[in-house]
């Protein structure tokens, strides 16, 4: 079993109504899928490869050798205890957005993630049209509803990498949850696999494809499609070699965006309509930071209560 793999420049021809079918059976079956022909040039994805993993060596290695998961898995190695780290990732990580401060090493580093940035918020927007218009929604319905009344929606990209672990039994690369946001926008190792989605109570890889981006739909997609699109489980598992590395973006609501059911896609079952409560994304994010890797329902119970 393997996720869809669909050429995202067939919406430009004969095959529109096809593609646009894949999409939507990607989104309600899968919540996960991967664009092939997207658009950003393979000579862009090539030097982001370059420059992020050129990035760990020089700025982040050395920092990670001294990180609590290394420490904490030689504990209890050293200990002989018979027990997991499980509330810890074996992950190095740091996020860019348009107001933090980026690395500076190599020194090529921040345009060339300012122009990846740059394309896949264009991307983005674009998959966000293609959900509108297979929910019956106006176009430009979920990136209103993700700007808010007077802001912006937030886009995030998190650098990761999964180092070789000696223990990889004992430690998740990253723990099993769903997204909090909207869309996420992953360009994934190519090489050094380890992503799986739950599908079907079963774990199923997530295979690298050179040059894909993988798409996943996160809580507030589920939200706004009335429970149409789930949001999907997933985790990255470590391996004892190679150094996984992975690019998520994430177009998230603005923290003051009101969240809600789009009225279309609720019209035809009222009690879809009242699974999902209205609030404020920002009241989501401080019950998500707590509540993470725990089931999504109660998070959506908790909020409403707020």
């Amino acid at each position: 079993m393997a996720i869809p793999v669909i050429d995202f420049s067939k919406l430009d021809g004969e095959k529109r109504a096809e593609t646009l079918a894949k999409i939507h059976n990607g989104c309600e079956e899968w919540g996960f899928f991967q664009l092939v022909n997207h658009g950003i040039p393979v000579e862009l994805l090539e030097r982001v490869k370059k420059v992020c993993s050129e990035c760990f060596k020089l700025e982040r290695e050395e920092k990670f050798k001294d990180s609590d998961p290394i420490h904490l898995l030689n504990e209890i190695v050293d200990q002989g205890a018979d027990k997991k780290l499980d509330n810890v990732d074996w992950e190095d990580v740091f996020v860019l957005h348009d107001d933090n401060q980026w690395p500076s090493q190599p020194p090529e580093f921040k345009e060339t993630m300012k122009e990846y940035r740059e394309e896949l918020r264009k991307l983005g927007e674009k998959v966000m049209e293609v959900m509108d218009e297979n929910l019956g929604l106006e176009k430009g319905y979920i990136m209103k509803a993700f700007s808010g009344e007077d802001g912006e929606p937030f886009f995030g990209t998190k650098v990761s990498h999964y180092p070789p672990c000696p223990q990889p039994e004992l430690v998740k690369g990253l723990r099993a949850h769903t997204d909090a946001g909207g869309v996420i926008l992953l360009f994934q190792d190519d090489q050094v696999g380890g992503l799986q989605i739950l599908k079907d109570d079963q774990w199923i890889d997530v295979q690298p494809l050179a040059n894909s981006i993988v798409i996943n739909t996160g809580d507030q997609i589920e939200v706004l499609s009335n429970g149409r699109y789930k949001s999907v489980w997933h985790r990255v598992l470590v391996a004892t070699e190679g150094n996984r590395r992975s690019i998520a973006s994430f177009y998230n609501p603005s923290l003051k965006a009101t969240i809600a059911p789009a009225k279309k896609t609720s019209e035809d079952d009222a009690s879809l309509h009242s699974a999902y409560p209205e609030f404020i994304f920002g009241k989501y994010m401080e019950v998500y930071s707590k509540q993470k890797f725990m089931p999504k329902e109660p998070r959506f119970q908790a909020v409403k209560a707020m």
